[in-house]
């Protein structure tokens, strides 16, 4: 009895050495391999079909403007001076404006980007009333060269003759009695605005930033002026910059 156990013990030894040793795959494992559970790690599909609603972005809008001249491509690549010229033409400047602010109006966005639409609206808006404008545009070019006209006060132009002219400007202003009276004036100051963008033509292009300056705080004088006759009203005391 006894060396027939040992006989059994021995032949399952044996069976042992000849019988590979299976490792079982753990639980986890095998979850992982074929679970259906999403991660979020997942990579999204850039062909995903887009909204009816939801306003196109084209891939000069994905990128972050650097400046106010990058919203409006009609300008060129190289709208901004001294490459580009300062005078704009403002009626392809204003069609470009209107189809950007139709295409991002924040109404056509869908309510998970309306903020976004909003403040994008609101760049549009800001870059266009800045390049209209002779004057907000100076000012800005030469802001980006680290000229601040706009928000220097004491920003002056020290001309006698300039500043005399200023001033019988403001009396003639004072003493009219009607509109009329200032239609003179105001076809001569639009003589003066006009000359001024020239100068500051040919500043920007030279890449002039002084000549630029000093021109951009005559030009506010005579915006100053222009917005005076507008808001002409007689007996009215007029606040003019000198």
């Amino acid at each position: 009895m006894r060396a027939s156990l040992s006989n059994v013990t021995r032949n399952s030894a044996a069976l042992a050495l000849r019988t590979p040793l299976r490792i079982s795959t753990p639980l986890s494992t095998s979850a992982r391999i074929f679970t259906t559970t999403t991660t979020s790690t997942r990579t999204i599909s850039t062909t995903t079909p887009r909204r009816h609603d939801e306003p196109k972005i084209t891939s000069r809008e994905t990128l972050l403007p650097q400046t106010h001249y990058d919203f409006f491509p009609s300008l060129g690549p190289d709208a901004l001076p001294p490459k580009g010229p300062f005078t704009l033409d403002l009626s392809l400047l204003r069609r470009e404006f209107l189809q950007l602010q139709a295409k991002a109006h924040p109404d056509l966005a869908p309510q998970e980007k309306k903020r976004q639409a909003e403040a994008l609206s609101a760049r549009i808006n800001e870059a266009y009333k800045t390049l209209q404008n002779p004057l907000l545009r100076a000012q800005y070019i030469l802001e980006l060269r680290g000229i601040d006209v706009a928000g220097d006060e004491t920003a002056k132009v020290e001309d006698p003759e300039l500043l005399m002219e200023v001033l019988e400007t403001r009396e003639v202003i004072e003493e009219a009695a009607s509109e009329e009276e200032l239609q003179p004036l105001r076809e001569l100051n639009e003589r003066r605005i006009a000359g001024s963008v020239g100068v500051l033509e040919e500043a920007f292009k030279n890449d002039d930033m002084d000549a630029a300056k000093e021109e951009a705080v005559k030009l506010r004088y005579w915006i100053n002026i222009r917005e005076s006759v507008d808001a002409f009203e007689p007996g009215k005391p007029v606040v003019l910059i000198h």
